[in-house]
């Protein structure tokens, strides 16, 4: 169909990039699904015939340029881009070692530009890029350093970017997730868990589907760019405070 959109999800094999590809896909758009996971095939044949899996690191742009060549080779352009690959790494900022800084730079924000700039050429005039950014490129977390500076600086990339592209009629916006149970949370102790979560206006966690309506709508949104859109129950306009 003429009307279905081109999508590239990147961290899409698990939690909010697999729900966002999924989202797409329950639309009728198509999807390349972008991870590092032995597993992506698997669920590219699982989502069916409108996705592409795509074995990609971020941190490699030879890779990035293999997979972005791939999705042209099949489709012939991309509509929308998410830059949803990220990594983790706690320790507060003398103990944190200098290999996993790098890392966390090099995949959450570095990445990102990584396959940015691979895509640009096959960007066409009405594309969207959405970055996945994080309350903490916001607000203060001890122990959480390397993470929240990769997604501050996600944050400014999204603002830069937004006026480069304006030109072009192609759109850059964030959207911010607050405290979501994916993979990614699970290290966390019960403990900690029920404590974060007490700091949520609303009460609760968030579901990676319900980032993904928010990320759905945000890419097809024609008058949005240079936006930082929450999806956080309430936690950026808050003080820590529960309603």
């Amino acid at each position: 169909m003429a009307d279905q959109k081109v999508w590239i999800v990147t961290g899409a094999s698990r939690g909010i990039g697999r729900a966002i590809a999924e989202q797409a896909l329950a639309a009728g758009d198509r999807v390349a699904i972008f991870a590092r996971s032995d597993s992506i095939e698997d669920l590219a044949r699982e989502l069916g015939d409108a996705c592409l899996a795509c074995r990609t690191d971020v941190c490699d742009t030879a890779s990035v340029q293999a997979s972005v060549d791939r999705v042209i080779a099949h489709w012939g352009r991309i509509d929308v881009l998410v830059n949803n690959a990220g990594l983790h790494r706690g320790g507060r900022i003398g103990r944190i070692s200098a290999e996993d800084w790098d890392a966390v730079l090099a995949t959450n924000l570095k990445g990102a530009v990584n396959v940015i700039r691979a895509a640009d050429p096959h960007l066409q005039s009405g594309a969207a890029i959405l970055n996945v950014g994080a309350v903490v490129g916001f607000r203060g977390f001890p122990g959480d350093s390397a993470y929240a500076a990769s997604k501050a600086g996600l944050s400014g990339l999204t603002r830069a970017l937004a006026i480069e592209y304006a030109a072009r009629d192609i759109r850059v916006n964030l959207v911010i997730p607050g405290l979501v149970l994916t993979e990614m949370t699970g290290g966390l102790s019960e403990k900690a868990l029920e404590g974060m979560r007490k700091t949520i206006p609303l009460g609760r966690y968030g579901r990676a589907e319900e980032v993904a309506e928010v990320a759905f709508w945000v890419a097809n949104s024609t008058y949005m760019t240079g936006a930082f859109i929450p999806a956080d129950g309430g936690l950026m306009s808050s003080f820590g405070v529960p309603g």
